[in-house]
């Protein structure tokens, strides 16, 4: 999950691949983004609430992103503005402290979690990022009016059914340890915290499920499991993932061509559907793949890392992306001590 979300965060919401090319070539490894972005509408974005607006408000710089404001209001201001090469952006770091809640309370615990939550958006430095999500800016709307801390996520808007929604929910469906109801309910619940969508809650308990199949009853061919997850996505998709192109442009034909690379959800999670079937055999380009498509590749590299590092196994993964990421230390430990507290000593294989 860290590494599909750190490998595409310089590129985040690029969307004319000549500009991205241009910029950074074709990224295969961690790069810092560039202070210049040209698909950036980070100054059209609203600071008091969710979606595009003025930027009177200050629910930015006062109550989350301290000492950030200044960033969103120049034109072309990169999302990430500042970030190190190998960092995670802001949903990453929301789905550690879902990890970390999860651990130091021996299981879901939602009231912990929002304690963390706001205690970390709310603390200037707590985090490097420049950019928060429409969800994250309603619910802060929300906090800072005094709603009560479990009915301030905000209803659904435009660009709040985004695949963005879905980071967070993984460290949820492990922990039920291959109990498809548990797991189900426990994403659902998890994602509820911080969105009111029903149309992303569809989407949601596909990843939901697929994600526990992949890790506790892994099938001897993914193939016909992303099928069965597709089916009703429309746009021919389940046909498409049984026909993978061996084409150096499949990726984009479809990323970008046939669904929008954009964070909205009807596209995007069909996007990361396809490219799971795409390279399931190959973890390396799955990423390079998405992180060269632009368009929300951070929240969807998020979603595909998760994926396909379940289906692969960890020694898929590239030492060096593993190794690069700015908080591999930490993130090692966390994760050691969600497999001791989590997972079963026998895992099943394929």
């Amino acid at each position: 999950m860290m590494i599909g979300d750190a490998l595409a965060m310089p590129a985040h919401w690029y969307y004319r691949l000549s500009e991205l090319q241009r910029d950074f070539g074709v990224i295969q490894d961690y790069q810092a983004p560039k202070e210049f972005h040209p698909s950036s509408i980070m100054s059209l974005s609203s600071t008091s609430r969710a979606g595009r607006g003025n930027q009177t408000g200050d629910v930015v710089g006062e109550v989350i992103l301290k000492g950030r404001k200044h960033h969103w209001g120049p034109a072309h201001r990169h999302y990430h503005q500042g970030m190190q090469a190998g960092e995670n952006t802001l949903n990453a770091l929301c789905a550690r402290l879902v990890l970390r809640s999860l651990c130091r309370m021996k299981g879901h615990d939602t009231a912990d979690f929002l304690g963390e939550y706001v205690q970390f958006m709310t603390t200037e430095g707590s985090h490097n990022d420049t950019y928060a999500e429409s969800y994250h800016r309603d619910f802060f709307a929300n906090w800072a009016r005094g709603v009560p801390v479990h009915q301030c996520a905000g209803q659904t808007g435009h660009d709040t059914a985004s695949i963005g929604g879905l980071v967070g929910l993984a460290p949820v469906v492990l922990a039920a340890q291959g109990d498809l109801d548990q797991a189900l309910e426990a994403g659902l619940r998890q994602l509820r915290l911080t969105h009111r969508s029903q149309p992303l809650e569809v989407f949601a308990a596909a990843y939901c499920r697929l994600l526990s199949q992949l890790v506790f009853a892994p099938p001897l061919s993914l193939t016909p499991l992303l099928q069965s997850q597709a089916q009703g996505l429309g746009k021919g998709l389940s046909a498409m993932m049984g026909q993978a192109s061996s084409h150096r442009d499949a990726a984009t034909r479809v990323v970008g061509g046939l669904y929008s690379p954009a964070c909205y959800i009807e596209d995007s999670f069909p996007s990361v559907l396809y490219l799971t079937a795409r390279y399931a055999h190959d973890f390396e380009a799955a990423l390079i793949a998405n992180t060269n498509a632009g368009g929300d590749n951070c929240h969807r590299g998020s979603v595909l890392g998760a994926l396909l590092g379940a289906w692969l196994g960890f020694e898929a993964i590239p030492v060096r992306w593993r190794q690069g990421l700015l908080a591999a230390a930490e993130l090692t430990k966390e994760v050691d001590e969600f497999i001791a507290t989590f997972v079963p000593s026998a895992m099943p294989s394929h």
